[in-house]
């Protein structure tokens, strides 16, 4: 499969400060090369900044994506779809601050934290046409991301200020130099081609402010935002960082608690520098991969449906009245949807009776949403114009291999 991008406008590109970038670059190109050394993030307390620039997260000369002073960047045990995009996460945080862990939950960030999603897509033949891979940031190479092989498309960022989380959509240039913020988000039309040539269009959507808070309101009640990714078992997996030593594999845990990005954790010291042991960093919660054919299938399954459905369908979530609850540490029961009818779900059953039949996918309403693109079937509701049709195959594998099945109940 490839990717054909097709952008509907061009953005305008601001004008960096240029005397700044000269004045930056004279003792090294008297070494003879210009080597930019990397901004440190500015936190900005109020408003809603114009351009990523402003934030100086991440940097751009069009020929690489570069991170911040201070930016750590990450991955997760099994991501989120969008369209096939990939992403570069990253996460900051002001000097002397540091997350609180927590086993379950989103962790505990301090004011002044800046959380970075960027995507993008491998570029193919003639640097338009993308293939689409598994979502992966160790595309990261040298600690930046080659803008000859890929192509930015937006970087959403959620920023912890004294009011709670915001969140602000960038959309990327057609010279890859400059994001500007999408406040009623955009449409970037596209091409998928199949291996057979054959292609079709679909609208990559870059979501506007409250579409995003529609997925982060963790919380219906206080209707506050929250980070989707940065929890123990997303993150309880290893990560290639590059240092002045060259690069390393190391768990991200460990990482963020060696750096004095996170506190708290079960076994760790306090203070920079501390470490686990790999017996400790066992005992914390891990999501498996889902493309991970080792790994047990219902492993697979709940963790696909956790990073994707979850963060609606738990008992505060958005999707609490549906009482389908697809946390990962919950019993295989109704909640999970096994047997259960559902609830309000109107066009979205198929004429189904339950959301999940045990051994009968195509009896299920479950498979029906997922492999739906219309309005009003399709789940998850936001994030996707595609079928993901690799993780559909999944959870169809899943359905299947369940035993029993369900009775109807009669008047």
């Amino acid at each position: 499969m490839s990717v054909h991008f097709r952008f509907g406008r061009r953005l305008r590109a601001p004008v960096f400060a240029a005397a700044a970038l000269a004045a930056a670059c004279v003792a090294p190109l008297l070494l003879g090369g210009c080597e930019r050394q990397p901004e440190a993030v500015k936190f900005i307390q109020d408003g809603k900044p114009e351009h990523l620039s402003d934030w100086h997260v991440l940097h751009s000369d069009g020929r690489h994506l570069e991170l911040g002073t201070g930016v750590v960047p990450y991955d997760l045990n099994t991501p989120l779809f969008s369209d096939y995009a990939h992403k570069l996460r990253t996460i900051w945080m002001p000097a002397g601050q540091a997350a609180a862990y927590a086993d379950r939950a989103t962790f505990d960030f301090p004011v002044g934290t800046v959380i970075s999603k960027t995507f993008y897509y491998p570029k193919g033949q003639g640097g338009q046409v993308v293939a689409s891979k598994a979502d992966s940031s160790h595309e990261i190479e040298a600690g930046r991301l080659d803008l000859a092989r890929y192509r930015l498309v937006e970087t959403r960022l959620l920023v912890r200020r004294e009011s709670g989380w915001v969140a602000l959509p960038y959309v990327w240039n057609a010279d890859q130099t400059e994001a500007e913020l999408a406040r009623t988000g955009d449409v970037v039309p596209m091409d998928i081609a199949a291996a057979n040539g054959a292609a079709s269009h679909f609208a990559y959507v870059v979501p506007n402010e409250n579409q995003c808070a529609s997925c982060h309101m963790l919380d219906v009640k206080s209707r506050k935002l929250a980070p989707i990714g940065p929890k123990a078992r997303h993150l309880n997996r290893d990560f290639r960082y590059v240092s002045a030593d060259g690069e390393h594999d190391e768990n991200q845990l460990a990482h963020l608690i060696r750096v004095g990005y996170l506190t708290g954790v079960p076994g760790a010291q306090a203070g920079p520098n501390a470490t686990l042991t790999q017996a400790e960093l066992d005992a914390l919660p891990r999501n498996a991969d889902w493309s991970d054919p080792k790994a047990p299938l219902d492993a697979r399954a709940r963790a696909y449906l956790d990073v994707n459905c979850s963060h609606c369908h738990s008992p505060t979530g958005p999707a609490n009245t549906t009482a389908l609850n697809l946390e990962p540490f919950l019993a295989p029961d109704a909640h999970l949807g096994l047997c259960k009818p559902p609830v309000a779900a109107g066009k979205g059953t198929g004429d189904r009776l339950f959301d999940i039949v045990p051994g009968a996918p195509d009896e299920s309403i479950m498979l029906y949403r997922l492999a739906s693109t219309e309005g009003g079937v399709m789940m998850p509701e936001l994030g996707r114009t595609t079928v993901h049709r690799e993780g559909l195959a999944l959870i169809r594998a899943w359905v299947a291999a369940m035993s029993g099945g369900c009775v109807a109940a009669h008047p």
